[in-house]
C-alpha cells in the first residue's frame, strides 16, 4: 500500500467517524449522512485503483449494478417500506461478507490468523443474510401456509438446538483454522457455511414481529462485525475501520433497543425474543366511544396542552404532512403542541423521527418517552395517530400480557385521547390494548391522512 492510498483511507476513516458523530443529532445528520457517503465512496475509488486490483470489468459491472439498485431502492421505497430495505441492505452487507471468506479461501492458503478470520465472516455473514431476510419476511408480514410470518414461533429445544449448532460451527472453524489447505478443512468451512445460514433463520423465527427495532439493530452490528473480520481476512485497514464502526455503533443502538423494550441480550441471541409464551393476554371487553372529524375538532380546539404520539400507521397513510398542518393550525389558536417517540415506535429505530424529519416538524418539539410521561396527566388532549403496541397499558398493567415489562408512553393519562385508526385490528403484535375501551378514550375511525385533512378543513372554517 502506498502512501496516496494510506492518506486516502485515513481521510476517509475520518469521514466515517466524523459523519457517524453528526448522526446523533436531527440537525446535522443529513450532512453526517453525506461525510460518510464521501468518505465510502473515497474508499471505494482508491480501492478500485489499487495496485492489487484485478478484473476491473466484473469490479465495475459489480458497482454499476450496485449503484443503480441503491438509487432506485432510496427514490421508490415508500417510507412505510423502509425497515424492509434497512433489513436488506443488512442481509445483503452479511452475504458480502460471506462470499469474500470464500474467495480468501479459494485464492490463497491463509495462515492461523488470516483462517479465523475467514471463518468469522463467513459465519457471522450467513447469519446475518438469513437472519435479515427472515426478518424482511416479517416486515412483509408474508404467510407461509396460511400463517402470518410476523409471529413469534418456538419449538420444544429451541435454545439447545441453537447452541449445538453454535458448537458444531465452532467446531468446524477450528478444524478449518488448523490446517486451512486441507480436503478435511475445506470440509470444516463449508459446515461453518451451511450452519451460519441455518442459524440464521432460528435465531430470528422465534422473535416477535413487535420487536423488530432491536432485530434490525442486531443484524446491523452483524454485519459490521463480518465485514470488519473480512477486512482482517484481505489485510484492508479501511474495511476493518467500516466494519468495527458500524459493528460498535449498531451493539449500542441494540443497547438502547433493548432498554427500550425491557428486554436483554441474552434474550436477543439465546433465540424465542419476544415470545414469552403468554398468549394474547387478558381478552380485553368494553365499550368503544367512537367520534367523527368534528367531534374531534372541538375537543382539540378546547385543549390548551396537545401531545401527538405517531406510529407505524402515520407512516402507513403518509399522514406526516397533515400533521405538520394540524400541529401549526393548533399553535396558531394558542395551544401547545409536542410530539411523544417511542424509541421503538414503527418498525425500525428512529423510524418516527425520520418520517416527522420529511415533514420538517422542529426537531425541538420532540419529546423522548422519558420526558413526557411525568408530564401526560396535565395533558389535555393526546392524539394517538397509529400507534398501538407502545401505547398499550397492558404491558404496565397485564401481567399476562406478552409484552409486560416494556416501558410504554402512558397516554390513557391524559384527559382526552384520541386515537386514530382504520378499525378496532390488533398491532403488529397482535395484541388487545385496552386503551380503547377507557372512559376518557375516543376512537376516530378511517384512514388517518382523510381523519386529519377533515379536522384541518374544520380549523379552516
Amino acid at each position: 500500500m502506498n502512501t496516496a492510498t494510506e492518506i486516502a483511507y485515513l481521510v476517509a476513516a475520518a469521514s466515517f467517524i466524523l459523519g457517524l458523530r453528526m448522526l446523533g443529532s436531527p440537525e446535522t445528520a443529513r450532512h453526517g449522512n453525506l461525510l460518510s457517503a464521501f468518505g465510502m465512496s473515497l474508499a471505494a475509488l482508491v480501492t478500485f485503483f489499487g495496485d492489487e486490483m484485478e478484473n476491473y470489468g466484473w469490479v465495475l459491472f459489480g458497482i454499476v449494478i450496485g449503484a443503480v439498485v441503491g438509487v432506485v431502492a432510496a427514490r421508490l421505497v415508500e417510507m412505510t417500506a423502509m425497515p424492509e430495505m434497512v433489513a436488506l441492505f443488512n442481509g445483503s452487507g452479511g452475504a458480502a461478507s460471506l462470499f469474500l471468506g470464500w474467495v480468501v479461501h479459494l485464492s490463497t492458503s491463509p495462515n492461523f490468523f488470516t483462517a479465523s478470520t475467514v471463518i468469522m465472516a463467513v459465519f457471522i455473514g450467513g447469519t446475518t443474510f438469513t437472519g435479515s431476510l427472515v426478518a424482511w419476511a416479517k416486515l412483509r408480514e408474508l404467510t407461509l401456509a396460511g400463517k402470518r410470518l410476523g409471529g413469534a414461533y418456538t419449538f420444544p429445544g429451541q435454545r439447545a438446538i441453537n447452541m449445538g449448532v453454535l458448537i458444531i460451527a465452532l467446531l468446524g472453524g477450528v478444524v478449518y483454522a488448523a490446517d486451512s489447505s486441507g480436503s478435511v478443512a475445506a470440509g470444516g468451512l463449508a459446515v461453518g457455511i451451511l450452519l451460519s445460514l441455518l442459524f440464521g433463520i432460528l435465531l430470528v423465527v422465534p422473535i416477535g414481529g413487535a420487536d423488530m427495532p432491536v432485530v434490525i439493530a442486531v443484524l446491523n452490528s452483524l454485519s459490521g462485525l463480518a465485514a470488519c473480520a473480512a477486512g482482517f481476512a484481505v489485510e484492508n485497514a479501511i474495511l476493518v475501520v467500516a466494519g468495527a464502526l458500524v459493528g460498535a455503533s449498531g451493539f449500542i443502538l441494540t443497547t438502547v433497543m433493548c432498554k427500550s423494550m425491557n428486554r436483554t441480550l441474552v434474550n436477543v441471541f439465546a433465540g424465542g425474543f419476544g415470545a414469552t409464551g403468554g398468549g394474547a393476554g387478558t381478552v380485553v371487553d368494553g365499550v368503544v366511544q367512537p367520534i367523527m372529524a368534528e367531534d374531534a375538532y372541538y375537543l382539540l380546539e378546547a385543549a390548551d396542552s396537545v401531545v401527538i404520539v405517531p406510529g407505524y400507521g402515520l407512516a402507513v397513510a403518509q399522514a406526516q404532512h397533515v400533521v405538520r398542518e394540524m400541529s401549526d393550525l393548533l399553535e396558531k389558536s394558542g395551544a401547545d403542541v409536542r410530539y411523544a417517540i417511542h424509541p421503538v415506535a414503527g418498525r425500525m429505530p428512529g423510524h418516527m423521527n425520520v418520517l416527522l424529519a420529511e415533514a420538517n416538524v422542529p426537531y425541538d418539539v420532540l419529546a423522548e418517552m422519558d420526558d413526557i410521561n411525568p408530564v401526560m396527566g396535565t395533558v389535555d388532549v393526546c392524539l394517538v395517530v397509529g400507534a398501538n403496541d407502545v401505547v398499550n397499558p397492558a404491558a404496565r398493567d397485564d401481567e399476562c400480557s406478552p409484552i409486560y415489562g416494556m416501558p410504554i408512553i402512558d397516554v390513557d393519562r391524559a384527559r382526552i385521547v384520541i386515537v386514530l385508526k382504520r378499525s378496532m385490528g390488533t398491532g403488529f403484535a397482535g395484541i388487545s390494548n385496552p386503551l380503547f375501551f377507557r372512559s376518557n378514550t375516543r376512537m376516530l375511525f378511517g384512514d388517518a391522512k382523510t381523519s386529519l385533512q377533515q379536522v384541518v378543513s374544520e380549523f379552516k372554517d
